[in-house]
């Protein structure tokens, strides 16, 4: 097999016998015929817009399926032999539509006219398409480098998109831009800065895409508000709901209305809690359990509910669990509970209540503990004054948004240790599931300003940059003028595509860790650091003092 596209590949270099995520090369190789076939698909959509041809059904399954190749979203090899399925009827469909139209025969591309053999292996057929890929890299490393950049960077866009598009947010150019990456990458006509610069794109798409999002979650829920979240189990029955689908833990609340049962967040869902109109038209969304996502083999074992995985990141299944968990949307593992849509794309969760109303839940109240979430961009702004002053009377030195993807590595410890060595008269900003290294660490306040502020979920990096660049205009400098540093922490492709969304906005000295992303090539990180000064991370001590001289 091969896999460089997170963090935690076999010694930094791609995982080549078994996915370090747990993904088997057959699962792998099924995944990449999956985007072979939509990369397929992309040209006949994009002929197919030029003709005013509705491409509604296709762009959202692409987002839908990209998502669902993402690290540690999908297991289940069987799922994506469907996929696939899906994938060329939707496009040979297409095809017939465009063909209708046009006077003269189309002459599409081998890609376009790929068809699998269903009669036989294909994973096979995976390894064969992933074995051409690979073999065109020639003496182009740099290219297959950036373009191996774009494929996971729109992974991670596509992600948002599909979450944003639940809630009724959707942008045509935001799709067409997908197609075209998809249809980009087979390209070998693009030199090393027209990919560099299409690279740039997905970030540009990706900051989009998050707005989207962030639209969906604040005209239906409220702005967030800093909240305190309960970290202390109360007695009851329960319901644990992972990932990041605020609206599909809507669902759950919904469904759970008047039934004795407490819904609890994990992992990314944590922010959900600081959107004002969950909490009040939900009083039984309890409190957060848990922590980050690579500790739900502990978490999800101890849990004595019903638990329900959204979106990334699902481990393998353990037994002492698997029966009381289910899966929804793109999540999959083999024999693990998936629950499918209805017609309105949302589950029924009868068999998650009936799940729970048969486990025993939690039979003590534990002692109290909370953190307070919801510092996000309307929060902050709105004392923005307040901050403002603090600087100029040098209350506050410096700010660091130290956050990102979790992992298991031990040298995420290095996250641990730089926030808790941060001055006293500096402000911490975190947001994703990195947060969970020192999200309940007591860190204090500056005046009214906590020193500690969590922004929200991974897609809420528009919401940091909103306030950096609210912050920037109210000092009256450039952003990379501010006091403030970025100490990011990468994982999967959503990481990806928040990074090349910072790049596109030219962000400058963002340190990236734990390790550098194994698909970036010497000579393209070289480029990178000459124009961004985008550099690894070496120790907390070390940088620190180095982002405080700035």
């Amino acid at each position: 097999m091969f896999c460089e596209q997170c963090e935690q590949t076999a010694s930094g270099q791609g995982c080549h016998q078994w996915g370090a995520c747990g993904k088997s090369p057959e699962v792998n190789a099924v995944q990449d015929l999956l985007v072979y076939c939509l990369r397929g698909l992309a040209p006949v959509a994009l002929r197919a817009r030029q003709l005013g041809i509705s491409t509604k059904e296709v762009d959202i399954f692409t987002c839908e399926m990209l998502f669902a190749t993402m690290t540690n979203v999908n297991f289940d090899r069987k799922r994506f032999g469907k996929y696939i399925r899906q994938a060329i009827t939707l496009r040979d469909n297409l095809k017939s539509q465009v063909e209708q139209e046009e006077d003269s025969p189309i002459e599409w591309s081998e890609l376009s006219c790929y068809q699998p053999d269903f009669n036989e292996s294909l994973s096979e057929q995976g390894k064969d398409v992933a074995l051409t890929f690979i073999s065109k890299v020639g003496d182009n490393p740099d290219i297959f480098s950036l373009k191996l950049t774009v494929i996971y960077g729109i992974k991670g866009t596509a992600s948002y998109v599909f979450l944003a598009q639940e809630l009724g947010e959707e942008d045509d150019g935001v799709y067409q831009f997908i197609h075209e990456a998809l249809a980009a990458i087979d390209r070998q006509d693009l030199d090393l800065d027209e990919w560099v610069n299409l690279a740039l794109k997905v970030g540009e798409t990706n900051l989009r895409g998050m707005e989207l999002l962030d639209a969906g979650h604040t005209n239906t829920y409220g702005h967030p508000v800093p909240t305190p979240v309960s970290l202390n189990a109360r007695k009851g029955k329960a319901i644990l709901v992972s990932g990041h689908d605020i609206q599909q833990l809507e669902a759950i609340l919904k469904q759970t209305v008047d039934k004795g049962i407490s819904v609890y967040t994990h992992g990314e869902l944590l922010p959900a809690h600081g959107y004002p109109k969950l909490k009040q038209n939900y009083p039984h969304l309890y409190g957060h359990y848990g922590t980050a996502w690579q500790n739900q083999t502990r978490d999800f074992a101890k849990f004595p509910g019903a638990i329900v995985i959204t979106t990334n990141c699902l481990m393998p299944t353990h037994e002492t669990y698997e029966d009381k968990l289910f899966s929804i949307g793109p999540m999959g593992y083999p024999g693990l509970n998936h629950l499918p849509n209805n017609y309105d794309g949302t589950p029924d969760y009868t068999p998650v209540i009936q799940k729970a109303l048969e486990l025993p839940g939690f039979t003590t109240d534990e002692p109290p503990r909370q953190v307070i979430t919801g510092f996000a961009r309307n929060a902050v702004l709105n004392v923005a004054d307040q901050i403002i002053e603090a600087v100029k009377q040098g209350k506050i030195r410096h700010f660091f948004l130290v956050g990102g993807c979790d992992g298991a590595k031990p040298d995420r410890n290095y996250y641990t240790e730089f926030v808790e060595k941060v001055p006293e008269d500096c402000v911490v900003l975190t947001l994703a599931c990195g947060k969970f290294r020192f999200f309940d660490k007591q860190l204090g306040a500056i005046g009214e300003i906590p020193r500690l502020l969590d922004l929200g979920q991974c897609n809420d990096a528009y919401s940091a940059i909103q306030i950096a660049l609210g912050l920037a205009n109210a000092f009256d400098v450039d952003v990379n003028q501010l006091p403030l540093s970025m100490i990011i922490s990468w994982y999967e492709q959503k990481a990806v595509a928040v990074l090349l969304t910072l790049l596109y906005l030219g962000i400058k000295d963002i340190r990236l860790g734990p390790t550098l992303p194994a698909f970036i090539s010497p000579n393209v990180f070289k480029l990178l650091s000459q124009k961004y000064n985008l550099q690894p991370i070496t120790n907390p001590d070390q940088d620190l003092a180095a982002c405080l001289k700035h």
